[in-house]
């Protein structure tokens, strides 16, 4: 497991800017943490680093945003997923290997995710800004 402390969300955008770099285009991205922790702080960054241009913001009500990038992402939240027929409603598996997917509260789906997913967890630091992310599964 990885570990990057940051100190502020422009240190984490550019963390996961470079963080994407790794990344050949069909990766599930399963992010943990609780509210205000930076989850979509972390997939701005991400999507700048695959070439999105679009803003990118938390999908809460929309379920899922789609970027156009190099490769294409697909931006999900699944606070309110609470079964396996609400994720075939949202159409989740059709986007799996169809680009990267970035799901924030995949605490919510666990059992849904592939073994090969990458697993990203935020945490509050000791200090105001600073937030603690946790890399498995890369």
């Amino acid at each position: 497991m990885e570990e990057f402390i940051s100190h502020s969300v422009k240190e984490t955008e550019d963390f996961a800017e470079d963080f994407s770099k790794n990344l050949n285009g069909n990766e599930i991205i399963a992010l943990y943490g609780g509210l205000g922790v930076g989850k979509t702080a972390f997939t701005r960054g991400l999507a700048r680093g695959l070439g999105v241009e679009d803003n990118v913001s938390s999908p809460t009500f929309a379920i899922v945003n789609e970027y156009i990038g190099s490769p294409n992402l697909y931006h999900f939240d699944m606070y309110r997923i609470e079964s396996w027929n609400d994720l075939h409603s949202i159409g989740f598996f059709d986007y799996i290997g169809n680009g990267v997917v970035a799901i924030e509260w995949s605490e919510n789906i666990e059992g849904a995710l592939p073994d090969d997913s990458i697993k990203i967890e935020i945490h509050n630091g000791s200090k105001e800004n600073e937030r603690i992310i946790k890399i498995e599964g890369i």
